[in-house]
């Protein structure tokens, strides 16, 4: 969770100009914020982070946060805000360039509907494992355990995230079920959209755990032939 800025350049003035330039725009410190509390929950076997131990990472007053934002809570938020627009702005690109939608023939139509299917399986997996790769200190907030301690409705939207995500996985496997002639295909769709999921929360649940040591992306290529 990165923002770039312009590099400083020297310019002749008073001492408050130069003070006032020094000054964070508007929204600038809440994007300090943010990034400084990703950046602590990114130490393995990190403790619940506290807001003075935030303000302390900032060189601020704790007062100061919450000029910037009314609760923890909100800070939190503010990173699943992150992780819900990056993850399905990623997951809509993936689904506009290889659509289910295909014409032709039935046959010849279900089948290309099959290959998009199981190329979006993987895609949508593989990049899920990497953002969570890129990003260590989001990966503790999707698998919970940085929200232990933490307003409920935080790990309920979190929840929520995971259930858009399979659903999302879900409308993959269907295309494939159809395409194959499975014999039940809403039911063993559901099913192996939970077996995907699954998989996708055991490597994110290890890299935590092994305090980012065990890569999710560990044997990418062979592991996402296996999911479909």
């Amino acid at each position: 969770m990165t923002t770039s800025t312009p590099p400083a350049t020297e310019v002749p003035g008073s001492a408050p100009e130069a003070a006032a330039r020094k000054r964070p725009k508007p929204g600038e410190r809440r994007i300090q914020i943010l990034q400084a509390l990703a950046s602590m929950l990114e130490s393995p076997g990190a403790e619940r982070v506290t807001t003075a131990a935030l303000a302390k990472a900032l060189s601020v007053s704790e007062a100061a946060l919450y000029r910037h934002f009314a609760s923890k809570a909100q800070m939190f938020e503010g990173l699943l805000d992150f992780i819900e627009e990056s993850v399905f702005s990623l997951i809509k690109q993936i689904t506009h360039a290889d659509p289910l939608e295909v014409e032709g023939h039935a046959s010849d139509g279900a089948s290309l509907a099959g290959q998009a299917g199981q190329r979006q399986v993987q895609r949508i997996a593989a990049m899920v494992l990497q953002f969570a790769e890129k990003n260590p200190g989001m990966t503790r907030v999707m698998v919970g355990d940085a929200l232990l301690g933490e307003n409920e409705r935080l790990q309920e939207r979190m929840n929520l995230f995971f259930d858009k995500l399979e659903s999302t996985l879900r409308q993959s496997y269907r295309a494939i079920a159809n395409a194959e002639g499975w014999a039940t295909p809403t039911v063993q769709a559901q099913m192996q959209a939970s077996m995907a999921l699954s998989f996708v929360l055991g490597r994110l649940h290890r890299y935590a755990r092994t305090g980012f040591k065990r890569l999710p992306t560990e044997h990418l290529e062979a592991s996402l032939q296996r999911l479909v």
